[in-house]
């Protein structure tokens, strides 16, 4: 995907990715296509080779996040450069935080772990690019949730791809009217469109009640009125078009489909 993506012209200086793609093999591939990736590392046991000196020699530890954590972060929160001949050199930044709000302190396994090959990058700069990555999130979950992501009835390769593609256009929607109406988030204007859609839909459903007791009485009616009846049915209608028209802006095409 990555060299497809730059044979298409896409043009990047960073790849940011979530522990999913924090392997081996996606901080090889990026170094081939000369991008500097941006990790979340799982805390897995992958091996890292920690480099230090002692006495003027080079000594070689390889440990995994858990146990660097343990015994060169915790109680010091230092940064540690990694290095090491044939290996791809990283940095690996530690972070705490608080992940629910009601904590007052960060407990013990409230860190976690980033990695680039930029080793100069600075830390506040790391998190300010992998931060960017927030967009995405967001996308995924109202494509997932909202949007019907791959929500077709269908396994036809051809009906997948249409999926994403709308999905995308239903996102773009969205994005165009937060900016038309200065709204704070793309999950008010889906909130505020569902909502209308819901009045349309139960005002629907209403009318068709009320259309049959009235189209009732004025079978009744028909004996006394004659052809006036139909006249006042249809005026009727007429009216009830027309409010969804203005008031809930609902073509008279489908309410008439909708009547049927």
């Amino acid at each position: 995907m990555i060299r497809r993506a730059q044979r298409a012209g896409i043009e990047a200086d960073y790849l940011l990715a979530d522990a999913w793609f924090g392997t081996k093999p996606i901080i090889r591939l990026a170094d081939e296509q000369l991008l500097t990736p941006i990790l979340r590392m799982k805390k897995s046991a992958m091996k890292y080779r920690l480099t230090e000196r002692k006495e003027g020699q080079a000594i070689h530890q390889d440990r995994n996040v858990n146990t660097l954590y343990q015994s060169c972060i915790r109680c010091q929160w230092q940064k540690i450069p990694g290095q090491a001949d044939q290996w791809i050199k990283v940095r690996l930044l530690f972070v705490r935080g608080i992940a629910q709000p009601e904590k007052a302190q960060p407990g013990k396994h409230d860190w976690a772990v980033f990695l680039t090959t930029d080793t100069n990058l600075e830390a506040h700069r790391i998190l300010e690019l992998y931060a960017m990555r927030w967009a995405i999130e967001v996308y995924f979950k109202e494509a997932k949730q909202y949007l019907g992501f791959l929500k077709e009835q269908s396994n036809h390769y051809a009906a997948y791809i249409a999926s994403i593609h709308l999905t995308a256009i239903r996102f773009c929607m969205l994005v165009i009217a937060k900016s038309r109406h200065q709204a704070s988030g793309i999950a008010d204007v889906r909130q505020q469109l569902t909502a209308n859609a819901t009045s349309i839909d139960y005002a629907a459903r209403l009318w068709q009640v009320f259309r049959s007791v009235i189209a009732g009485a004025m079978d009744e009616m028909k004996m006394l009125i004659g052809d006036t009846a139909s006249q006042i049915m249809a005026t009727i209608e007429r009216h009830v078009q027309s409010f969804f028209v203005q008031a809930l802006q609902l073509d008279v095409r489908t309410l008439r489909l909708e009547a049927k």
